[in-house]
């Protein structure tokens, strides 16, 4: 079921194509080293976002995108403050490990959450818009930006997070080459499995783009990122990736990075009988797989 870039981005809307970071303004988080962040895109949305600089010149960095969880409160803070489905805040460990580290707020979140998810997913289909192109669109401005920084490696970038965040990070993936390697957590599930089996109406209406699951399948879209280095981490008693809809969704990437001549830049950490939540031997998984790949220190 093969499909090209250029289609995905038509069924998302105009925002993949338009928006960029038109200004900038940052000041010191209350953490000392970490920067709160106002990005002004070229669409007129400011967007807040954190940051951590390197601490050394040429670094490989993380845009971690934040879950969604019904929690519309958290946000960006996911970085710092963590939430109920982590094992604890990423920051601590990425920066430990020597990663620069953005994460920018989506709509409806955080201080962005004055207008309910379904408001705003409505607003932009009647616009001609969805607003999962929105974020994408915000996400890939902010990864712009972050290949810019000149003590980032732009050539060392990946991008990871669990539920919404792994959803947006796979597609990430799958639409810019650019990124050098990707983890998604607790996400990956064939969306026309999860429809037949009526298991679909647990994800947020911010997934919903028209058309999709008719031109094609999530396995198919997410192979588009080969040859990128790519993690998916799923538990099988989770409901947004029970076995069947996980299978087809990984038969189809793995034909996919097959085809690519990159299957050794696949891999899956697998949990039996655990549900939507990271555990300890995912997150050590996760870390090992971004080391490998990003190889933190000096360029």
């Amino acid at each position: 079921m093969m499909v090209d870039r250029h289609r995905i981005e038509q069924l998302l809307g105009p925002d993949i194509a338009h928006t960029g970071v038109a200004a900038v303004s940052s000041s010191t988080h209350k953490s000392g080293a970490l920067h709160s962040m106002s990005f002004r895109m070229t669409t007129g949305e400011d967007v807040p976002a954190l940051y951590l600089p390197p601490a050394y010149a040429r670094a490989p960095a993380i845009l971690y995108c934040h879950a969604h969880g019904n929690r519309y409160d958290i946000g960006a803070r996911e970085l710092t403050d963590g939430r109920p489905a982590l094992q604890g805040a990423y920051l601590p460990t990425l920066s430990a490990a020597g990663y620069a580290v953005l994460c920018v707020e989506m709509p409806c979140f955080g201080a962005r959450a004055g207008q309910t998810e379904s408001a705003t997913a409505k607003a932009r289909l009647w616009e001609g818009r969805t607003l999962f192109g929105q974020m994408l669109a915000e996400q890939g401005a902010a990864l712009d930006w972050l290949r810019g920084q000149p003590d980032v490696d732009s050539g060392r970038i990946g991008v990871m997070g669990i539920s919404m965040g792994g959803t947006l990070a796979w597609w990430l993936a799958a639409l810019r080459p650019d990124v050098a390697a990707a983890v998604s957590m607790c996400c990956f599930a064939d969306l026309g499995t999860l429809i037949r089996h009526d298991a679909h109406d647990g994800h947020g209406i911010y997934m919903t783009v028209p058309g999709l699951a008719a031109l094609t399948r999530t396995g198919c879209l997410a192979a588009l990122a080969a040859p990128v280095p790519a993690m998916h981490c799923v538990g099988l008693a989770d409901w947004s990736t029970p076995p069947e809809a996980f299978e087809v969704a990984r038969r189809d990437i793995e034909a996919g990075y097959a085809a690519a001549g990159a299957s050794d830049a696949l891999a899956f950490h697998v949990a039996e009988d655990h549900g939507h939540a990271e555990t300890p031997k995912m997150r050590h998984a996760v870390l090992q797989f971004l080391s490998r790949h990003l190889r933190p220190g000096p360029a």
